[in-house]
């Protein structure tokens, strides 16, 4: 439930003085670059809120849980509770966001139609709130300040690519994990080849992700009346910083808590 990678490298860990980053694979928290202000836990797929205080975070102690192309694929009330546990009161934020079809240019743009079109057919239902771009993902929290509502807010992430990393951020696609174990390469030969002559020769190209964001903030009664909390719509533009500066091309599910702002 993890994003031990790029994620905390400059972003969270830049921004909160104390970061979680949790995951069910051992594999992916030994891939995590560490930083002294971040703590990598390996969590069991399901926990009950003891098992939470002890490996994640005390109750009502976490200013802001995010989980990033990772909540589609969640039990969702198991989830929120989760999260809603250990967020503090009132206001702390819960941050979701997915990143739907990137862009790079006309030529290999055409050749990513191609393998795109064809991977649908591999595609768990769980990726249509991918495609619906979160709208329909149930978010049962309140408008951070200065928001009317949750989102999705869109915004575009850009990340240089050479080819060997975008092609691997495509095997990195769980309908390529998907249509590979039925037999089916939607990367074979031919299509490899169709994206180096489409891509050039040692080139690094920008590679445009749009970014769809459900952002939110758990409340008390007492915060409807009087209280107010740090993260409103004026600081989206910190949210976009972050979501631009992380690395939008892995499929696994992520969670990432932080707490205290440096």
């Amino acid at each position: 439930m993890a994003w031990p990678g790029m994620w905390e490298r400059g972003t969270l860990a830049g921004i909160y003085r104390n970061v979680v980053a949790t995951d069910t694979s051992p594999t992916q928290l030994a891939m995590a670059h560490r930083l002294p202000n971040i703590r990598y836990q390996l969590t069991p797929p399901s926990m009950s809120l003891d098992e939470l205080t002890q490996l994640v975070a005390p109750q009502s102690s976490v200013d802001l849980v995010t989980a990033a192309q990772a909540i589609h694929w969640f039990d969702l009330p198991t989830f929120y509770k989760q999260v809603k546990h250990v967020l503090r009161r009132p206001g702390g934020v819960l941050a979701v966001w997915c990143y739907t079809k990137s862009y790079v240019d006309d030529a290999v743009d055409a050749v990513f139609h191609r393998v795109f079109e064809r991977s649908i057919h591999f595609s768990p239902p769980e990726c249509k709130l991918i495609s619906d771009h979160y709208i329909n993902l149930d978010f049962p929290f309140d408008p951070i300040d200065g928001a009317e509502h949750t989102g999705p807010f869109t915004f575009e992430s850009v990340v240089l690519m050479d080819l060997d990393m975008y092609l691997t951020y495509i095997r990195s696609w769980s309908v390529y994990q998907n249509a590979y174990q039925k037999g089916v390469d939607l990367l074979n030969k031919q299509v490899v080849r169709d994206f180096e002559n489409a891509w050039g020769v040692n080139e690094i190209k920008p590679v445009r992700f749009p970014l769809h964001l459900r952002i939110g903030r758990k409340i008390s009664a007492m915060q409807i009346v009087v209280g107010k909390f740090d993260i409103g719509l004026e600081n989206l533009a910190k949210v976009k910083l972050v979501l631009a500066m992380a690395c939008a091309c892995s499929s696994s599910p992520y969670l990432t808590i932080g707490s205290g702002l440096v």
